[in-house]
């Protein structure tokens, strides 16, 4: 009986690895084609492996709980003859052939990698081999001392250690100069050895990369209070009612339509230019933040875009995300005053240069020059963190100042 292959699929352009959460199935279980199998998470959403064709479970080759990489062997189905050829579906058999062809060849093509799993020169498996996550963090207490010259041998264990420099800000050095030894990184890390740790998720991991690579540039802050109360006034005469973060993104993606080069990306000697005002949003989830791009704010109005929204945020925080969804943002708007805060200074991702962020909405007495007296309004603060090798503090102004009048005509939105 022909064998077919449960092989772990390539889930995203940039996704190497995914974890194992929870196993669907068991030897003998019987399985139809299009099956989910096998719940993984990677460092963005969480997905289904799925079954090419119908079989009977004969081997599992993974745990719960450990990451594999793409092309990794996950288990085996014993088929029928006629199954594989009603699907076309490789067979463990036919796999071979095209490796040992691929191993002939004399410029190998990247269909190696898809056949990137396990194989020993007999007929049994490796077993399947569980990677560390490629992204590695530790957390130190603060110190006085800090490493400013990092010699190859030192550089050497940190990439052993899968540490980045930024984990070793608090290892006073007791080389030259106050240069970090490996003898005190040894002592360090022995000496954090007692202190209770847990275990990094992917996405806490995925976060921690992504901050890493986002403060490589001179990020600057630059925030304005506004009045909500005609954005509330006007959630409060709408069924279906948008969200707040919502009238941010729309009024985000109109000022920056009208001056597109503050969300620029500098890539050596050019500013690369938005094509399409496609703007993120932080979604806060268990562990992590994840940032669904919402499509062309510019050209759907505010009562357009709730539904699509709406989906968005919810399958955010059910892990349901694609890696589509996650593709090709210009900025991005976050809302910390859903936990209460009146001010942050949110980091812009690596890929680009702005990040707008409201802080929690609170009654102030604001200046009526109509009436000539202080009136009760409910103010909440703006935040712009911006690139600034890109954009001026000037520019940046302009720009949150814009993001502020657009909101106070919230029927045009």
């Amino acid at each position: 009986m022909p064998t077919v292959p449960i092989l772990m699929p390539q889930l995203g352009e940039s996704i190497a690895e995914a974890t194992v959460i929870r196993l669907g199935i068991a030897v003998g279980d019987a399985v139809r084609t299009d099956q989910e199998i096998i719940e993984v998470e990677t460092n963005k959403a969480v997905m289904g492996v799925t079954t090419l064709c119908n079989g009977i479970v004969s081997e599992i080759r993974v745990q719960e709980g450990i990451s594999y990489s793409v092309g990794t062997l996950l288990g085996l189905l014993d088929v029928t003859a006629a199954e594989v050829t009603r699907t076309g579906v490789d067979t463990l058999e036919s796999l071979e052939t095209k490796r040992a062809a691929i191993t002939q060849a004399t410029s190998p093509s990247q269909a190696e990698a898809n056949l990137h799993f396990a194989l020993n020169d007999g007929d049994a498996y490796e077993e399947a081999p569980a990677v560390v996550p490629s992204v590695k963090g530790l957390p130190v207490p603060t110190g006085t001392m800090g490493a400013h010259y990092i010699s190859p041998r030192m550089r050497a264990r940190m990439d052993d250690l899968g540490l980045r420099e930024a984990d070793i800000s608090a290892v006073a050095g007791t080389g030259a100069g106050g240069r970090v030894t490996v003898e005190d990184l040894e002592r360090f890390l022995d000496y954090l050895d007692a202190w209770p740790s847990t275990h990094a998720s992917s996405m806490r991991l995925a976060v921690a990369d992504a901050m890493r690579r986002s403060w490589t540039r001179p990020l600057a802050t630059v925030g304005l209070p506004v009045i909500l109360d005609r954005v509330l006034q006007h959630r409060r005469d709408h069924t279906p009612t948008p969200g707040l973060t919502l009238y941010l993104l729309r009024a985000f993606a109109l000022a920056l339509m009208e001056n597109p080069t503050t969300a620029g990306y500098l890539i050596g000697d050019k500013v690369v230019h938005p094509r399409s005002f496609d703007i993120g949003v932080a979604v806060q989830i268990d562990d992590g933040v994840v940032v669904p791009v919402m499509r062309k704010l510019d050209q759907k109005s505010l009562r357009e875009l709730i539904e699509e929204y709406d989906d968005l945020v919810d399958r955010a925080r059910r892990r349901r995300l694609t890696e589509d969804d996650c593709r090709g943002g210009i900025a991005t708007v976050t809302n910390f005053g859903t936990f209460g805060l009146t001010l942050g200074t949110p980091i812009p991702l690596p890929n680009e240069t702005l990040i707008l962020g409201i802080g929690a909405g609170v009654k102030k007495p604001v200046w009526s020059a109509q009436i000539e007296a202080f009136l009760p309004a409910t103010v909440a603060d703006l935040f712009l963190t911006f690139d600034h090798r890109v954009v001026d503090g000037g520019g940046a102004g302009v720009l949150l100042n814009r993001v502020s009048k657009i909101l106070q005509q919230p029927d045009a939105l």
